[in-house]
């Protein structure tokens, strides 16, 4: 089925706002100097950071992919206290039933997963790493790190077609927690 990825995006605009925070977090990190933010807005894109370009390549890698790393990790927390309460919930019946509960539960596992569905990097990013990485000088390292790894994020993007971005979504946010509790009480 397709649906319009500005629909997607207002459905799920939790994870926009974080992947653009993201960038920005990255950006204040290595102190490359932010001129504008949107976190969200019905459009392509639907958000965006407009900064200085990075003297380092590595940075500008870095920059490019921080979305991947955060909205990996907060998506699944996010999530944790839902996803583990109905993985291991052991009351049943009627008077284990909690309304207001369920309504907390599924918020956030929405929002959880609203969050890692936007892990991947955006084709703007990976077009902005492209970029620096193709640059004359640099050493040979950032490209042997950097081309697969735009040649990744441009299958996401096409994978996204198929849902790939909500299924990873899914995954972490529904099993990653169960399998992360189920190996820490094996220590």
């Amino acid at each position: 089925m397709i649906i319009p990825g500005f629909i997607i995006a207002m459905v799920t605009f939790p994870g926009v706002i974080v992947h653009e925070l993201a960038h920005q977090f990255f950006c204040r990190l290595f102190k490359v100097p932010v001129f504008k933010v949107c976190y969200f807005r019905v459009g392509n894109p639907s958000g965006y950071v407009i900064h200085e370009p990075p003297s380092s390549p590595w940075t500008s890698l870095l920059i490019g992919i921080g979305p991947l790393f955060v909205n990996s990790v907060v998506g699944p927390l996010v999530a944790l206290p839902a996803v583990l309460g109905l993985k291991f919930n052991s009351g049943g019946g009627a008077e284990g039933f909690d309304l207001v509960m369920v309504w907390i539960n599924m918020f956030l596992i929405w929002l959880g997963f609203s969050i890692a569905m936007h892990s991947f990097p955006s084709t703007g990013d990976a077009a902005s790493i492209w970029k620096k990485i193709t640059e004359s000088g640099h050493s040979i390292w950032l490209k042997i790190v950097g081309v697969p790894l735009v040649g990744l994020i441009w299958a996401g993007a096409v994978g996204s077609v198929f849902w790939l971005d909500a299924i990873y979504g899914g995954f972490i946010v529904g099993f990653l927690p169960g399998i992360l509790v189920h190996a820490i009480a094996a220590l």
